[in-house]
């Protein structure tokens, strides 16, 4: 049966519109369908045309009356609804629990995988993987590396602790200092970073181990910042830092508390405190140390993919590191706020 072969209308757009749609098409496909029309409005042979886009004259006939219709937006492609998801509604809320608590099913974790086979085979639920995939990601999954968690918090402890820090904060007469003590290497570990698929991405490594700490305190408050570098961390060292941190200019309230983990060398019974009095984080539980952000924060800033030739460079890096933190500190400090899930 013959085609008959319409010819696109040349008056449903510029020739500079028609250009600019093919450039910003959304899909090849509505691309091709521009192209075509262009050729058939430069006088191409509708045949040819047909068959330098591999289809068939009917196929073309449609796009040009699609054209002649709509102009430009009768040939555009728009998303599609697809076919319906083959998870019924009523499974869903049974394979989140199964995901999220994979006990339940005798698994310790899941891969795509193994989360497929599973439900393929055990709830007969005939899906593809990609199908599994979509419903992971449109019930909010990713995949994340867990954070690692301590198993023997008190969480009994924790509460108390939270209660007694939130009566603190409200007490003007009380200044609260966070401190703890950090290391930081001359090799540290690489970062994630984007990679193009096929190649291997490398930092420098020189396996020498150097290692310098850092003891230091915020007041979340105030912004404050107090921070010395050592060799390493020991009843003597903290000593030093408390006997530096005394020359400190006289304080605005007049109690101090500096809130420590249970380190040894925080419970020295030969410490002199002098204006700071001790109050000790409960077991386990660096999330409610507001430092430990400050120290996240100068190590990717100034430490991601650094190699230190040796202890010099790598005691100057340092030093360069805690000084931009101390100009920075009252916006780092300020907006470290103690995290907590209780």
């Amino acid at each position: 049966m013959p085609v008959s072969k319409t010819l696109p209308n040349p008056e449903n757009c510029k020739p500079e519109e028609l250009r600019l749609a093919i450039t910003t098409a959304p899909t090849m496909r509505s691309r091709d369908r521009l192209y075509a029309i262009n050729a058939l409005m430069l006088e191409m042979d509708f045949s040819q045309v047909a068959k330098l886009f591999a289809v068939s004259e009917r196929t073309l006939t449609r796009w040009v009356h699609a054209w002649n219709q709509a102009g430009i937006d009768g040939l555009i492609e728009h998303a599609r609804s697809g076919r319906p998801r083959k998870i019924p509604q009523g499974r869903v809320s049974q394979i989140v629990n199964l995901v999220e608590q994979p006990g339940l099913a005798d698994q310790h974790h899941w891969t795509g995988v193994k989360l497929h086979g599973y439900l393929r085979d055990e709830l007969k639920l005939p899906v593809a993987y990609s199908t599994v995939m979509r419903f992971l990601h449109d019930q909010g999954f990713r995949l994340k590396v867990p954070q690692p968690w301590p198993d023997r918090q008190d969480e009994e402890s924790r509460k108390s602790f939270c209660l007694e820090l939130q009566a603190l904060m409200k007490n003007p007469d009380v200044e609260l200092w966070f401190g703890d003590e950090t290391g930081i290497e001359g090799d540290p570990r690489p970062r994630r970073r984007w990679i193009k698929v096929g190649k291997t991405g490398r930092v420098t490594k020189n396996g020498d181990h150097l290692r310098m700490n850092v003891t230091g305190m915020v007041c979340p408050r105030t912004g404050e910042a107090f921070l010395c570098e050592f060799s390493h961390s020991d009843t003597d060292t903290f000593q030093a830092f408390l006997d530096e941190a005394n020359r400190l200019p006289p304080p605005s309230r007049p109690r101090q508390l500096l809130i420590l983990d249970n380190a040894s060398w925080h419970k020295a019974a030969r410490l002199q405190w002098g204006r700071f009095e001790p109050l000790y984080l409960p077991p386990y539980s660096p999330d409610l140390n507001p430092i430990e952000r400050l120290w996240l924060l100068i190590k990717a800033e100034w430490f991601t993919d650094f190699v230190a030739k040796d202890a010099d460079a790598l005691i100057a890096r340092i030093d360069k590191a805690l000084c931009w933190a101390i100009n920075r500190a009252p916006d780092n400090i300020r907006t470290c706020s103690i995290k907590s899930e209780l």
